[in-house]
């Protein structure tokens, strides 16, 4: 069966494999269903018992997948020829690791959507991974591709699952996919058109449990570069990053692959990089070794903050590689929009503007929200996830204003203040309610003055308080507006 399942595609006969799928969530519903469509024998587990995973259970049910939830449901491995992984379980769960020793293959769902569409529907797929700027890079390509009159979907761990859109039975001409550290690690067979990893720093650390902090973040790095593997076209990547460098070196690439640098800064032959204000392309026109094609003016971007501007980079290269006009990334750039919690500007009022970006949940997204800014009151803490703040601190102690931390790991976040930038007036909130962003607002707007900003940028994921850095946001915009509302702003 193991050689069966090496091959195993859309035409193989799915009937004569048992699959156990980890999980009721999205990811794994979907591969459930899908496996069945295709005649596989599909058993879920999962130790949930909440209303919602019972709905999905009664639903897979009447499908004939069988379903075990509860307590207990994931200790023991059922017999099977194939896992499918849930990205949100650690490698270490019992249930892989009765995989491994009884050599029962594991893949994701993107691995398994992979394999899916081939060999007769095969769709170019263009990656993106890195610790922060996946999903707005992802959109911006897609947005892109749109305006260049393409049929493409945003998919991975972004939007619907993948293996909905490999099967909903629409002809793409490309599919841009958000590659997470957690889908990754489960990949082996996947083969991209082009790939970039925009940034790798400390994150998710606590999912590669039993492990020192060195090691986890080598093992994080390693399942990052796992989406240049196979590349056919181009591997994208930030010059200034000796660390991803490496990565594009070591790459087993399919025969001909180029590697496409991209800098903030003026662009060597084959990069793409800024000259005079403007993103240009050195890298996909016949003449790159002694001119530049012009694509889109910085000041046209929805943001010009340093690492946006790096998003577009990696997001016109992608487009590029695809061989999409340079006219259709400067409208498909120039019309982009950032969605909700991303740098957003709530309000400025007394010389004191309001910026929501609950989406930097670890340190390195904050560092650069915070690099934006010359004078701030932070607002920040949560969920760590493994990571440390002192390279944070150390970098941006002469901006720091105030700080307001809270959430279930504020003492990491306020230790790093007190050890690199004592000279920072810190308050700490210890009510853990959601309503506790409220406070903060209200100290902020006590601390902040003239040409000072209110930065949201956590450092941290939010699920201690809040459901998603999504509410965690609106609990601050809901903050913001009681002040402009009352008069206070």
């Amino acid at each position: 069966m193991s050689d069966w399942l090496a091959s195993a595609n859309r035409q193989s006969d799915w009937s004569q494999v048992q699959v156990v799928v980890a999980g009721i969530g999205s990811s794994g519903f979907s591969a459930a269903d899908t496996l069945n469509h295709f005649g596989a024998h599909v058993i879920v587990v999962d130790d949930s018992v909440s209303e919602a995973a019972s709905n999905k259970a009664t639903l897979l049910e009447t499908l004939g997948v069988d379903v075990r939830l509860g307590a207990g449901a994931t200790t023991d491995l059922p017999e099977c020829d194939l896992v499918i992984a849930s990205p949100g379980w650690p490698p270490s769960s019992p249930l892989y690791r009765q995989a491994h020793m009884s050599q029962v293959p594991i893949w994701g769902d993107v691995e398994l959507a992979w394999r899916l569409q081939q060999p007769d529907r095969s769709v170019p797929w263009l990656g993106v991974t890195g610790t922060n700027g996946k999903t707005t890079t992802v959109s911006m390509v897609e947005s892109i591709l749109r305006h260049g009159g393409l049929t493409s979907s945003a998919v991975g761990n972004i939007g619907r699952p993948i293996l909905e859109t490999i099967t909903d039975g629409v002809n793409y001409d490309c599919l841009v996919v958000e590659l997470s550290s957690f889908q990754l690690h489960w990949v082996t067979a996947m083969s991209l058109h082009s790939a970039v990893v925009l940034n790798v720093e400390p994150d998710h650390l606590e999912w590669y449990e039993g492990a020192s902090h060195e090691s986890a973040f080598q093992t994080y790095a390693a399942d990052k570069a796992k989406i240049y593997h196979n590349v056919s076209h181009s591997c994208l990547y930030d010059v200034t990053s000796e660390v991803i460098g490496k990565m594009v070196e070591d790459a087993d690439v399919i025969e001909g692959a180029r590697a496409i640098g991209f800098t903030n800064e003026i662009p060597a032959v084959s990069m793409m990089g800024v000259v005079d204000g403007s993103i240009v392309d050195r890298a996909f026109i016949p003449q790159r070794h002694n001119s530049a094609l012009e694509l889109i003016a910085i000041d046209d971007l929805p943001s010009q903050s340093p690492h946006m501007v790096s998003n577009a980079l990696a997001a016109a290269g992608l487009a590029r590689s695809f061989s999409v006009e340079a006219r259709s990334v400067r409208d498909g750039l120039k019309n982009f929009e950032l969605g909700p919690h991303r740098i957003q500007t709530l309000a400025t009022s007394k010389g004191v503007t309001w910026v929501d970006d609950s989406k930097a949940t670890n340190p390195h997204a904050a560092s650069a929200s915070l690099r934006g800014y010359e004078s701030v009151v932070w607002i920040a803490g949560g969920q760590a996830k493994g990571t440390q703040f002192d390279d944070l601190v150390c970098e941006h102690a002469s901006r720091l204003k105030a700080a307001i931390l809270l959430g279930v790991d504020r003492d990491i976040v306020a230790q790093a203040l007190r050890t690199h930038a004592p000279h920072v007036h810190v308050e700490v909130i210890d009510d853990t309610s959601p309503a506790a962003m409220i406070e903060a607002v209200d100290r902020a707007r006590r601390l902040a003055t003239d040409r000072d900003t209110v930065l949201l940028a956590p450092g941290c994921a939010s699920l201690d308080m809040y459901a998603s850095y999504s509410e965690r946001g609106d609990w601050f915009a809901r903050g913001v507006r009681s002040l402009v509302e009352g008069g206070h702003l």
